[in-house]
């Protein structure tokens, strides 16, 4: 592997398996189809983190929906949210109406998921879900109701499968606990 893409072992645990990733994937992909049958669906993922997910998930899903991508800010570039919230790309397509899925890499404290639900919701869909890969109660602040959610994970910092430490290492297969330097 190269070294400038992964991080040294030391640094890395990993927690979540490319080939658990992907039947989790699969599993959601199904429910979602079955849930959404029928309906006007459109899938919203939130930047840059769950491109990867999304991807994934939409090749698993087996009904006509829609992709569009939001982008919010509140990390500042740290690793701890700052608390600020603001929509940095807008939605391209009009939500009103109908079904809309927010797809996220992970969901931890909340607050920017919350305030996103609350924007959103002032665009009248029909109804508007969750879909996380990864879910951390621990760090939660504002309560956001997750409906697809991948994996439950306690308050531990991780990397791969589209989640980031400083815009790297996304674009590992697996999931890892990091320690950061």
């Amino acid at each position: 592997m190269n070294d400038k893409i992964i991080p040294s072992v030391d640094q890395l645990k990993i927690i979540i398996n490319q080939e658990e990733i992907e039947a989790k994937i699969a599993e959601l992909g199904k429910t979602i189809s079955n849930d959404y049958a029928g309906k006007e669906l459109i899938m919203v993922g939130v930047l840059r983190g769950s491109a990867y997910f999304l991807v994934d998930l939409t090749r698993k899903m087996h009904i006509p929906f829609a992709i569009d991508f939001i982008s919010i800010s509140s990390y500042r570039e740290q690793s701890e949210t700052a608390g600020v919230v603001r929509i940095t790309k807008d939605l391209d397509l009009n939500i009103s109406g109908k079904h809309v899925l927010i797809v996220e890499d992970i969901v931890d404290t909340g607050l920017s998921l919350g305030y996103l639900l609350r924007n959103l919701k002032t665009r009248n869909p029909a109804d508007l879900k969750i879909c996380t890969l990864v879910n951390v109660e621990a760090r939660r602040i504002v309560e956001v109701p997750v409906e697809y959610k991948g994996f439950d994970l306690p308050n531990i910092f991780v990397v791969g499968y589209g989640l980031d430490y400083k815009e790297k290492y996304r674009n590992l297969q697996f999931i890892a606990e990091f320690n950061r330097p």
